[in-house]
């Protein structure tokens, strides 16, 4: 604030404010011109939150006259000289444009301070790669790390406008298909939460995630043009801008180099967004490129009337970021992606290489200015890619070094391994990325050369370590020549990594003892295991008002910035009183959700119902399909006993199929298929609602999850990586019921057994199975009800207008073997969902579950995930800003 007021001293000759000022009456009452109706609730919970401060750095405390004034003064010049707009033009979105510039404003004296400071540092610097940065809404969640929402909540509500309706005004920024990207966007709030000197790079793609319409119960994708109202939050960088190589060929020259003549330039131009740490000062940056052509349109196309030759020659060039591919566990092998791919790592390498070579050296000789040697590289660089779709660093900074810089290759490939490191996200074998040569060699010709030249050198080492073994060679090979000879990309990842690591337990026990199991026998130093963890920032403080409030009345706002704190409310699980509020809380969580579907979809719930939730990408592994069995074997047991006496259920299951993934978009088609009948039947009489979420995304997600009581991670063991949903939902106080996969098996470790669900086989079960002959009929004949469910789908019950419409699903468990073992589920399951309707009936136990669950969360915080990052595999370590004296005012500005 001091910041702001110094600004406007000396800015005295600011236009007047563009919105009139009323004068104060009653502090706590709105102004009789407010635009919109206050909801009472929100209205009050807000208060709640700002009477104990969380919302404020130090020194923004009083909600002073004079710091509302600064923030409408800079708002009203946003919105004045901006966005050249006045009162009686602006719209709702031009209201949020201001604002989002207002906040921006005060982002850029910590921005400016924390790259200074890491100039002065001069510290191993961390980087991100990854091709997914799913970032949802950026206006919150920079207003909470800046600790200055409630200021701007209430400068605006003496102007008659509601930051609740601004908020919703924003776009997802939807450049993820799910997880992974959703876990970049946390470890960025993390790495500047902690100081760390770190940066993301990712691709700007002009189209994100597709935007997902129901229509007749069947998905149908349209664009998200998310840049179509622009993004107040990125910076254009063009000073910037890097060339990026494709095609041509690779000449051999007479001193033993190498040269790439002849290829095609794409330009990658830099957008930067700031991100914020939590109340540290600390101003991370995460840099997004974007294609452009490096020729404008070529005039002689339009002498001859021949526009669309200029304008495709120009596309060809920029479709390299037109659009985020909407699949990310299944592998396409389309050169379109294998462009977005180099073109994201060439950028990014090029970038650090410029940044690595200027550094502070205390000479004032502008020729020492720079390093001219590389020996430093893997002292100050740590990169991170997150899968393998970043893969093609590898190469790309062997010809960096090599062709470039002239290393000789020993010292080029040393520097390589000890600068990259890797994660897996994925043991799937259809999402594990493999290039066929032939692609390689037209695209990337000099990049396939030095592949080539890697496995030699990584086979060589290969029989040396084990001398004879030619199938262990074979299979440890980068290149596959079983069918269509291919590069394995996550085999160049372990080669040309110094360390690799799983995102769960579990998934790293698979990935030493199967998938990657001869890797792990020749370097078992490089495998570690890094569990995911997720913001509480977003995932509790802004999404879970009610919840936060409550928590940090009882034990502080410490666990904001330290989720271990969380253990404390163990001791208020057998409080009466506590678990009265923590259930009041979840109930206003319930009634604002069901007003929300009662306005999107028109279908009435009830909030004294179990809300059952599971959300997430839709496929065959994730078994949507297991629980559409259990909705129809609940429906079946009140249509035989219409008056017998059921937990009352409200199913809710959202989540995108990729377009071209039938199987998963004709799972969506049965859910809406079995609600329609479910919710139109007059025996079911409210006691069974079920609802498809349509566009699940971020937004949403911060909406459904607070209120969820149970959720669904019901995954075949051994099929997930990790999931960060289960450990969102269980920070909110939902119970989980969970097969012993991914994340699931630490979440049973420090909740205990007693206060989660798991059901079903585990890893070593189902590959039993398998092994002795799985043969899913024989549960579908052995099991009355079951077999009611699946026939009752197969014989059209849900589909009267096509009978035959999923017999398709229905094969693919009887005569196709059934790949993710859902009838050999199907029973335990049930079985635990009845057990979790009786333990609902009894409110104080489940309360009881539910604090614990909150309470053992702690460990789940992607703070604690990128620390141990940072200590064994990055070696970086923070640099806290200074804090500033009143004299450096002006500079910080």
């Amino acid at each position: 604030v001091e910041t702001v007021n110094f600004f406007f001293a000396k800015m005295s000759a600011s236009p007047p404010p563009v919105i009139p000022q009323e004068k104060e009456k009653d502090k706590d009452s709105p102004p009789k011109d407010a635009r919109h109706a206050v909801d009472e609730e929100t209205v009050a919970l807000r208060r709640r939150q700002e009477s104990i401060r969380f919302d404020y750095v130090a020194g923004l405390e009083q909600l002073s006259e004079d710091n509302m004034h600064a923030i409408r003064s800079l708002f009203n010049r946003h919105l004045h000289c901006t966005l050249a707009k006045e009162l009686n033009m602006a719209t709702e979105r031009d209201y949020y444009l201001s604002l989002a510039h207002t906040v921006r404003d005060h982002v850029m004296s910590g921005w400016f301070e924390t790259q200074r400071a890491y100039y002065r540092a001069d510290p191993k610097r961390i980087y991100y790669l990854s091709l997914e940065f799913y970032m949802g809404r950026t206006l919150t969640n920079t207003m909470i790390n800046l600790g200055i929402r409630g200021l701007c909540t209430k400068a605006l509500y003496k102007m008659g406008l509601k930051m609740e309706e601004l908020e919703e005004v924003e776009v997802d920024a939807g450049l993820g298909n799910g997880g992974l990207g959703r876990l970049a966007a946390c470890f960025l709030d993390s790495m500047a939460t902690l100081s760390l000197p770190a940066y993301g790079y990712g691709l700007r793609y002009e189209y994100g995630i597709f935007t997902q319409r129901i229509r007749d119960g069947y998905q149908e994708e349209t664009p998200d043009h998310w840049l179509e109202n622009g993004n107040p939050w990125e910076i254009p960088r063009p000073e910037y801008i890097l060339p990026i190589h494709f095609y041509g060929d690779v000449k051999w020259l007479a001193d033993g180099r190498f040269e790439w003549e002849g290829s095609q330039i794409v330009l990658a131009v830099p957008y930067d967004t700031p991100i914020p740490g939590y109340r540290n000062h600390t101003v991370n940056t995460m840099r997004l490129w974007s294609a452009r052509s490096p020729n404008g349109f070529d005039l002689s196309y339009f002498n001859h009337g021949n526009y669309i030759k200029a304008v495709i020659d120009r596309n060809l060039a920029e479709n390299i970021t037109r659009v985020l591919y909407p699949n990310d566990n299944f592998f396409e092998g389309k050169e379109l992606r294998l462009k977005q791919e180099y073109f994201l790592v060439s950028a990014t390498l090029q970038d650090i290489i410029r940044r690595y070579k200027n550094f502070k050296t205390g000479t004032q000789d502008v020729a020492q200015l720079q390093r001219t040697s590389f020996e430093e590289f893997p002292k100050k660089c740590a990169i991170q890619l997150n899968d393998t779709h970043p893969s093609l660093g590898i190469p790309e900074l062997m010809r960096l070094l090599v062709d470039v810089e002239h290393l000789p290759w020993n010292d080029a490939w040393d520097i390589c391994i000890r600068t990259f490191a890797y994660t897996n996200h994925t043991i799937l074998p259809e999402a594990l990325e493999r290039w066929p040569v032939t692609l390689l060699q037209q695209v990337l010709p000099r990049h396939l050369m030095i592949i080539y030249e890697i496995n030699r050198r990584h086979l060589d080492h290969v029989m040396t370590m084990f001398p004879g073994d030619i199938e262990r060679r074979n299979r440890m090979s980068l290149i596959d020549d079983y069918g269509e000879k291919s590069v394995n990309m996550a085999h160049l990842c372990i080669v040309g990594s110094h360390a690799v690591n799983g995102v769960a337990a579990l998934h790293t026990e698979i990935l030493k003892n199967s998938t990657f199991k001869d890797f792990f026998e020749l370097w078992p130093e490089k495998f570690q295991n890094k569990t995911n963890g997720i913001t509480p920032r977003r995932w509790l403080l802004q999404c879970n008002v009610p919840l936060a409030t409550l928590v940090t009345e009882r034990i502080g706002e410490a666990w904001i910035k330290d989720l271990d704190q969380l253990a404390r409310l163990r001791e208020l699980a057998d409080d009466p009183k506590f678990r009265e509020d923590f259930m009041e809380a979840k109930a206003v969580n319930k009634r604002r959700l069901a007003k929300y579907l009662f306005k999107e979809y028109g279908i009435e719930v009830s909030p004294a119902s179990m809300f059952d939730l599971q959300v997430k990408r839709i496929h065959e592994y994730k078994r949507q399909l297991l629980n559409a069995f259990h909705i129809v074997t609940l429906y079946n047991r009140i249509k035989k006993n219409p008056r017998g006496d059921f937990v009352p259920r409200t199913i809710l299951i959202g989540g995108k199929a990729a377009p071209g993934y039938y199987m998963a978009k004709m799972i969506i088609k049965l859910i809406t298929s079995i609600a329609q009948v479910v919710n139109t039947d007059a025996d079911v009489c409210g006691r069974l609602k079920v609802l498809f979420l349509e566009n699940y995304r971020v937004s949403l997600a911060e909406k459904i999850i607070p209120a969820a009581d149970l959720s669904e991670q019901i995954s075949t063991a051994g099929t997930e990586a990790s999931g960060t949903g289960n450990m969102k939902f269980m920070i909110n106080g939902a119970l989980t019921i969970g097969t012993l996969d991914g994340a699931n098996v630490e979440m049973r470790q420090e909740v205990g057994p007693d206060n989660i669900y798991i059901f079903g086989m585990t890893v070593e079960e189902v590959a039993a199975l398998k092994r002795n002959g799985y043969d899913p009929v024989q549960y579908y004949e052995s099991n009355p009800a079951l077999k009611e469910v699946i026939d009752k789908i197969r014989d059209g019950f849900f589909s009267p207008d096509s009978p035959d419409r999923f017999h398709n699903l229905v094969n693919s468990l009887l005569v196709h073997g059934d790949r993710f073992c859902l009838l050999a589920d199907y029973q335990a399951y049930v079985d635990m969902q009845d057990r979790i309707s009786a333990e609902f009936r009894d409110k104080q136990l489940w309360a009881r579950k539910c604090i614990l669950n909150v309470a053992a969360g702690g460990f789940f915080s992607s703070d604690r995930t990128i620390k141990q990052y940072a200590n064994d595999i990055w070696r970086a370590v923070p640099v806290p800003l200074r804090k500033e004296k009143r004299g450096d005012k002006a500079e910080a500005l």
